[in-house]
């Protein structure tokens, strides 16, 4: 029988494949699109993805075992997410998909290795706001967060 880890770790798998194929058909002139929703560059889009996998691991992590996280509020989110715009806005594809690579597959590494009991776990996230498990935060800030910014980008491009 599959563990809840193993499913998920197939579904970011899967999803990051795609996220995969539509990068590298990207254009030069795509690359340079801004989004609408996010009012980034397609360029920024896709790197913001491609360097959340670490954190959104880490976080994700830290509330299986059982830890508490750091203060942390979704202003200081929207405050890294727009010095993170600012700081990668020349990235090039290569270095993004090389990143998105690595970073989709040490995630799905981290997920396939979590019991059904660590994903029970819950914690705090945001300060202020309600205990969240770390299942809710897989389907949260890894598989939801792709389809929300890739599907950001298909948009973008009319894809």
């Amino acid at each position: 029988m599959e563990t809840k880890g193993e499913a998920f770790a197939r579904q970011l798998e899967a999803k990051a494949a795609e996220a995969t194929a539509l990068l590298e058909g990207l254009t030069d002139a795509d690359w340079k699109k801004t989004t609408a929703a996010e009012t980034w560059t397609v360029a920024v889009t896709a790197h913001h993805i491609a360097s959340s996998y670490e954190s959104a691991t880490r976080i994700i992590k830290t509330i299986a075992s059982g830890q508490a996280l750091p203060h942390f509020t979704p202003e200081m989110l929207d405050e890294m997410n727009a010095r993170h715009a600012r700081e990668f806005a020349g990235c090039t594809k290569a270095e993004t998909i090389a990143l998105h690579r690595e970073g989709a597959a040490a995630a799905a590494a981290a997920v396939r290795g979590l019991s059904d009991a660590e994903l029970a776990e819950t914690g705090t996230v945001f300060a202020g706001m309600p205990p969240v498990s770390a299942e809710h935060l897989i389907k949260r800030i890894l598989l939801a967060h792709m389809d929300a910014h890739f599907g950001s980008i298909r948009k973008t491009i009319g894809g």
